[in-house]
């Protein structure tokens, strides 16, 4: 009998509530910050900074630090604060940073859908882009660095997701054949069609419900995870050696 899957979770948006984490953050930040305005929707403008500058790290072309002060340069305007040097900038961030340290959260069906995964036999792993140093200090912060096994970085790999060699390598790190892993995570282009084009089957975390609609192994929630990846369909057998 061929062994449970590997399930291979994502973090952000997965096990951490990024959004809820992001938006307390703002709130702190600019209490401390006082700028002379506050525009509607400062969250929605942060997190549309970070969805388009994160990418430039995670392609190789902007260093860590050079996607948040990218951000900054987006953001600082509409709060009617200048824009400094890097140097500014780089201090400015650590304000934005500290304030969203703190609120770092786990969602609340992850307990549940952990010891549910534990019970049905059906180990777990991480995958997720990012630093390795701030990423393992997420999982400590919510409580998980002892409970989903191994974390895997795209600063280790040196390739992240989308590309579907993070998760080959991810495999590899983790001694499992691609076809023996099941990705989890909320971002349907990262975490679904990127795993299928590396050989993993996948389970895409709709919690917002934003689709596609027509993904046949979707989830608005942890909760039931367990049942849900067993009954995925198993790959094809590779054909045994002839003659």
């Amino acid at each position: 009998m061929p062994a449970p899957p590997l399930v291979l979770l994502d973090l952000d948006g997965t096990l951490l509530d990024h959004r809820t984490s992001v938006r307390l953050a703002l709130e702190r930040w600019t209490d401390e910050l006082r700028p002379p305005r506050l525009p509607a929707d400062l969250h929605g403008a942060w997190l549309a900074a970070e969805q388009r500058h994160y990418p430039a790290w995670r392609e190789g072309s902007a260093s860590f630090a050079e996607q948040r002060r990218r951000r900054l340069r987006d953001v600082l305007p509409l709060l009617g604060l200048p824009v400094g040097d890097d140097d500014e900038l780089d201090a400015v961030f650590t304000g934005y940073l500290t304030a969203y340290e703190a609120a770092w959260t786990a969602f609340p069906d992850v307990d549940a859908a952990l010891e549910e995964l534990a019970a049905a036999g059906l180990r777990t792993a991480v995958l997720t882009n990012g630093v390795v140093s701030q990423q393992r200090a997420k999982l400590a912060a919510i409580g998980l660095r002892d409970r989903v096994g191994t974390a895997v970085t795209a600063e280790e790999l040196g390739v992240a997701k989308p590309d579907p060699r993070a998760f080959a390598r991810a495999c590899a790190r983790l001694g499992r054949a691609a076809a023996e892993v099941v990705s989890v995570g909320d971002d349907h282009a990262l975490d679904v069609v990127a795993a299928r084009a590396a050989g993993l089957r996948a389970v895409h975390l709709d919690r917002r419900g934003e689709g596609p609609a027509d993904e046949a192994h979707r989830t608005t929630t942890l909760r039931g995870l367990a049942d849900l990846v067993l009954a995925l369909p198993r790959p094809p057998r590779a054909p045994g050696p002839t003659g």
